[in-house]
Parts: C-alpha cells; structure tokens; sequence
C-alpha cells in the first residue's frame, strides 16, 4: 500500500499562516506591552523616571522603591490580611454559592422559581451604602476580619453561573445515587461538587480577584483599626503619602514620610501595581484550564 502523500500547503495557506502570525504577534505585542512598561518603570531610578521615555526596559536599575515601600511598617500587617480574606473569603465563598447553587438545580425544589427570582433582584436592587453600614455596625461586624467575609458569602451572579452548570448534569446520577441510599448532603459532596470543578475553579478565581484587589471595605469598616487592614488599603496610604509630598498624615513613622517624598509617585505607582498583581498572576495558571469551559459550559444555559 502506498504511502500518503505529504500535504503541500497552496499559496493562499501560506498567506493566510503569515497574516496569522502578524496579528497573533500585534496581540501579543498589545497585550505585554503595558505590562512590561510598568515593570520598567517599576525597577528604575526615580529621580530618572521623571524625564520619561521609558519603554519596556529600565534605563537605571534599582529595587529602590520596592526597598521603600516594604520599609513601611504596616505592609506585613496588611499582606497577612490579605491573604487570609483572600484564602477564607474565596472557600466560604464557594461553598456557600455551590450549596445554593446545588439547592436550587433541584426540580423537586418548591421553592425554586421564587429563591431564584430573588437572587435575581438583588443583582439590580441595593439598599445603599448607608444602611449597609448600619447594618455591618448592628451586627458588630465593625473592626472585625468577618466583615470582609461574611457579607461576600452569597453573590447572586455566582450562584447562577453554578446552577447554570448543574442544570446541564445528568438528574439520573442523583436518582441512582438515592437509590443506593445516598442522601443530599453525600450527593452533593461526592457527585456534584467532582463533577463541577470546571466552573468552581472559574468562581474561585472570581472571588480570588475580587477579594485581594478589595480595599474599599477596609476603608470604610476597618480604617480606625489598622490591626484588620488589607495590603491595598496600607498600600494606598503609601501612594497618597508620596503624591501629597509626605505629609506624615498617614504615614506612623516621620522618616518614612520623609523618604516617600524624595521618590517619584509614578515610580512608586508602578511599583505598587506590580506588588498587587503578581500574586493573582501566580495564581491564575492553575486556574486557567478549567477557566474557558466553566465560563461557557455554564454560561449557556438560563
């Protein structure tokens, strides 16, 4: 029998393999780019950024203004925060969504239509910040760490896109499974949550980024109690110290404000946006295979 013959690509193939490359490598050239550009600028000399012209490589290395924004004493205080809401938030977050989100793919579910309507509404109705403020101060979540979390624990679009996705799930599994005498809690555990990882590591990495980028509720329930403030919060104080010259207002030690206005702000920006987004970058890799077919397996269906 003889053997294939190799396929010999036509002139249109190889037009179209060229022009594929050109746009794949503007895009990719678009999407590093600025990226590139804040870690330049990040990782030179302040007194140089101030004269501009810097592209995707530092014209005078230094780690000086990462060494002046980790001198400041309560940036470890904050990225322990962090990272504990992040962690606590983002598994509460989703156990809270899915055992929803199981609840209300039930068909056997009275309640159903009503609890969903609901979830619904609440995508588009608010009290407002005043009463929730009230609300947090009543239940004396004020000056606690529950306050970032608690409050995060159901989020409508969350358990939504779950659902979605376990509507698209075999009933019969949760039919033979109770056959075999298994009750809710074990179905949901064992059968529904293996069978979903697609769309939870799509969910976790929603409320990953959600809670770690958050500094606004620390600002306003945590702000008079440093012991509970988040790294972008303490981060924040930096910057603003920087751009307001070092006034020391919010800044506990005089020589720190004192070296924070001899730096640049942009240098000291950049810098900040790469100490904030470099942990999420680390993270999404793990997430990222699971990410394109939870988002649309579990987005189709209504």
């Amino acid at each position: 029998m003889a053997a294939p013959k190799a396929f010999n690509a036509t002139r249109g193939d190889k037009v179209f393999d060229v022009v594929n490359i050109i746009i794949m490598s503007l895009v990719l050239v678009v999407t590093l780019y600025p990226f590139l550009n804040v870690l330049a600028i990040s990782l030179n000399e302040s007194s140089d950024t101030v004269k501009g012209g810097i592209t995707i490589l530092p014209r005078v290395f230094t780690f000086e203004n990462y060494q002046q924004i980790f001198q400041y004493e309560g940036l470890i205080r904050g990225l322990w925060v962090s990272v504990l809401r992040t962690v606590i938030g983002t598994l509460f977050g989703l156990v809270s969504a899915s055992m929803l989100a199981y609840t209300l793919s039930r068909p056997d579910f009275q309640a159903r239509k009503f609890t969903s309507t609901f979830l619904v509404v609440t995508m588009y109705v608010s009290g407002g910040l005043i009463p929730v403020y009230i609300l947090f101060r009543d239940l004396d979540l004020l000056g606690t760490f529950w306050v970032y979390v608690l409050p995060t624990l159901v989020n409508a679009f969350n358990v939504i896109v779950i659902r979605s996705f376990m509507d698209g799930l075999p009933y019969a599994l949760q039919e033979s499974a109770k056959l075999d005498g298994a009750n809710d809690f074990t179905i949901y555990w064992k059968i529904i949550l293996p069978l979903c990882k697609p769309v939870l590591a799509t969910i976790a990495l929603f409320l990953a980024v959600g809670q770690w980028n958050s500094w606004f509720d620390s600002y306003l329930y945590n702000g008079s109690h440093p012991e509970w403030t988040t790294l972008q919060f303490e981060l924040m104080k930096v910057l603003q110290s920087t751009q307001q010259g070092g006034s020391g207002q919010m800044i506990n030690a005089n020589d720190m404000a004192q070296k924070m206005s001899q730096i640049s702000p942009e240098s000291i920006k950049m810098a900040i946006t790469i100490v904030v987004t470099v942990p999420i970058l680390v993270v999404y890799p793990f997430l990222q295979k699971y990410f394109v077919s939870g988002m649309t397996l579990g987005a189709v269906k209504s």
